[in-house]
């Protein structure tokens, strides 16, 4: 969690996290209205194929800048609801979680920080953190809009949860065609431009990735196919997610 506070001492991560904010903003704006699912609510998200890419390629920055951009794509788009406070939690978790799980949820995880296309280690980690990130943004989401009466979690959580892996598996295309540029030609991968080196593994980081992993998990399956009720389980998975993401 420290690179999140870090990042506002350098410039150019903050400048990152402009830029990431302004394309999903942009995206997320111009698809508003085109195939609502939950009017107000959700749509058929075209920008989903960034959070993936733009949480590995500028870590911190891109969390924040997926959580501040969806939250202007509410305010532009005319969907600003007391479910966007949610929204912003959620979108920032499919930032966070991509470049935090990448080597610390293990087996899944890669060993080095870098994307290899020809490796499986990389598409293992690519997958399992686009599900585990996904799964958790959905259930964050969901459970403040089941208990504020504006959709049901069984169903939203469902929405979220499709829109979010679909467009997590598009981006993996968006990723091999940027990364060498970023990485070798740009000089911005985020551990580069931080120092940071996030293959530096500890019991409690491999600890908060499986306790992200479970909670987001038991969310979806206990609140959404089981005979549960939704909004409590929601809770203690949303509550396990944040323990979970604190220790990453």
């Amino acid at each position: 969690m420290r690179s999140l506070l870090l990042l506002w001492k350098d410039t150019r991560m903050i400048v990152l996290v402009a830029v990431c904010a302004a394309i999903y903003a942009a995206t997320l704006i111009a698809f508003k209205t085109a195939i609502p699912l939950i009017p107000g609510i959700t749509e058929v998200r075209v920008a989903n194929i960034f959070p993936m890419v733009l949480g590995f390629l500028f870590g911190p920055a891109g969390a924040w800048g997926l959580a501040f951009g969806n939250l202007l794509g509410d305010i532009f788009g005319g969907t600003l609801t007391p479910v966007s406070a949610a929204g912003f939690v959620g979108n920032f978790l499919l930032g966070y979680l991509p470049y935090t799980l990448w080597t610390n949820l293990i087996p899944f995880a890669e060993k080095s920080y870098e994307w290899r296309i020809g490796n499986w280690r990389s598409w293992a980690a690519y997958i399992m953190a686009a599900l585990v990130s996904s799964a958790a943004c959905a259930v964050v989401i969901s459970v403040v809009a089941d208990v504020l009466g504006m959709a049901p979690y069984a169903v939203l959580s469902k929405i979220i949860l499709l829109n979010n892996i679909v467009g997590s598996l598009i981006g993996v295309v968006l990723l091999i065609a940027v990364y060498d540029i970023t990485k070798r030609q740009l000089g911005l991968l985020w551990t580069d431009v931080m120092g940071i080196d996030p293959t530096e593994k500890r019991v409690i980081h491999v600890a908060g990735a499986w306790l992200v992993a479970a909670s987001a998990t038991v969310g979806l399956v206990a609140g959404s196919f089981l005979d549960f009720p939704g909004a409590t389980i929601g809770w203690l998975s949303t509550a396990g997610i944040v323990i979970g993401c604190l220790l990453l």
